[in-house]
């Protein structure tokens, strides 16, 4: 018997929108059954591991059926919506249950999608095609058979006596992680990876040393474990997901990876606050309607220090074991926003004239507040900036940006007596604070860097000359 396919509907899958991303979230859809699509309309809003994403339609037709409610996680590659191209009448607002439960079984299988030919595959403009198959996370109970498995049929072979014919795949582990191993004397055929793809990392193999847990023996009849309840009227639990989960991921993983050190100076910054309001008034610097204001010219300091002493401007790369200098500076700025914090960056800063670094940093403020900066707009910053001088505190001890080698906090700027010309006199005094990654940047790099950015700012028409 011959199952025939409805060629009349489309399904519309869950695409990659940003690098390497498996999996977004459903907010919002803007589209119900029935209604009528066209090629480029925006049909729901997606939030990712980095930025809330709007997602635009790629044919004309009639919403047949949506696949997944809001709210729902759903993976890379999984159809979310189907539409009717046929042209004919309105589509059925509800698909029978039956057919809902038996797609899976009439998914075409992996040969016969290759054999399609690549025109017929949708492509979402502005986000391209992957040229691979979707990457999944590996599920954990997976991640330990197969090395168990291939140990059993290893162990088979050799009781039996003949030459084994089947070799044990070699675990997946980097050469730090190797040496640990082989120095703590722990095989790691034996050692459950918690790493992406099932690679093995440093915690699995001190995990792999450590004593079992010890517990008691339960009772032959025991009561059920309670369910944990809390008091909704003294207590608020919120789902950890999306922006805020990467974000503490990513911040886990930068603190215990790169060794930090973080410098402080405190400095007297009366003549930069002058120069803001010089230049809110001024016509010669043509930044009329463009927001001036301290952090833009902290920015421009910072740019001009790192110009000043370029190999801070590098990165790790922990796999070839080499220090990466750029020669470019994606300016990141810590935003705070509904989601949580995101560090959007301005493409080569570096080249921007003060005019153009005050439209940049505009335009990534109220695209970041607006909930709106996209995926490519938070990848591949090189060095960060973080305000939290905005929220009355003196400073901090920022924590690096992931795969980048500096960060500089800006506190308060507050009025306080202040040593001027041999007298006390009040001043607009700030502190500042960089954090470093100590494999790329020693002290006395971290200290120039620090001390240029303030020698910038306490004088700051040196941004004229070496801007």
């Amino acid at each position: 018997m011959t199952t025939m396919t409805d060629t009349s509907v489309r399904e519309f899958k869950m695409p990659d929108v940003g690098e390497g991303l498996t999996e977004a979230e459903i907010l919002k859809w803007y589209v119900q059954p029935g209604d009528t699509v066209t090629d480029g309309q925006v049909v729901c809003e997606v939030e990712t591991a980095k930025a809330a994403v709007e997602l635009p339609i790629p044919y004309d037709g009639v919403v047949r059926e949506l696949r997944f409610p809001e709210g729902t996680t759903v993976d890379v590659g999984t159809s979310i919506i189907s539409v009717d191209v046929s042209g004919g009448g309105a589509a059925p607002t509800e698909a029978p249950a039956e057919a809902s439960a038996e797609a899976p079984a009439e998914a075409p299988s992996a040969a016969t999608e290759e054999a399609k030919p690549a025109a017929r595959t949708p492509v979402l403009v502005g986000y391209g095609v992957s040229t691979s198959a979707t990457k999944r996370r590996p599920r954990k109970g997976s991640e330990a058979a197969a090395p168990e498995g291939a140990q059993a049929i290893q162990s088979e072979l050799n009781g039996h006596g003949g030459t084994p014919t089947v070799e044990v795949a070699r675990p997946l582990a980097k050469p730090p992680v190797r040496k640990l191993a082989k120095d703590l004397g722990v095989d790691l055929n034996t050692v459950r990876p918690s790493g992406p793809d099932g690679v093995i990392t440093r915690e699995d193999v001190h995990a792999a040393v450590a004593p079992a847990p010890v517990t008691a023996p339960a009772p032959a009849e025991s009561a059920p474990a309670p369910v944990p309840t809390y008091d909704t009227a003294r207590e608020t639990r919120i789902p950890v997901k999306g922006v805020r989960k990467a974000t503490a991921a990513a911040m886990v993983g930068s603190a215990f990876t790169a060794p930090h050190v973080t410098e402080f100076v405190t400095i007297d910054v009366t003549r930069t606050m002058k120069l803001v309001e010089e230049l809110k008034r001024s016509d010669e610097f043509a930044l009329e309607g463009l927001r001036v204001n301290p952090l833009l010219l902290i920015a421009k300091a910072l740019l001009v220090a790192i110009k000043r002493n370029p190999d801070i401007n590098a990165s790790w790369d922990e796999a070839n074991q080499e220090i990466v200098l750029k020669h470019y500076v994606n300016l990141g700025i810590a935003a705070a926003t509904p989601r949580g914090l995101i560090v959007p960056n301005i493409k080569d800063a570096q080249a921007k004239t003060l005019p153009q670094l005050a439209q940049a940093l505009g335009e990534l403020v109220s695209t970041a507040r607006e909930g709106k900066t996209s995926p490519a707009a938070m990848q591949g910053g090189t060095v960060t900036i973080t305000n939290v001088g905005v929220f009355g505190v003196d400073t901090g001890t920022p924590i690096l940006n992931p795969g980048e080698s500096a960060i500089l906090a800006v506190g308060a700027i507050k009025l306080q007596p202040w040593v001027h010309k041999g007298k006390v006199k009040p001043r607009q005094v700030t502190t500042l604070a960089l954090s470093f990654d100590h494999r790329l940047v020693d002290g006395e790099l971290g200290s120039k860097v620090l001390a240029d950015v303030a020698a910038i700012l306490e004088q700051p028409k040196r941004l004229i000359t070496w801007g």
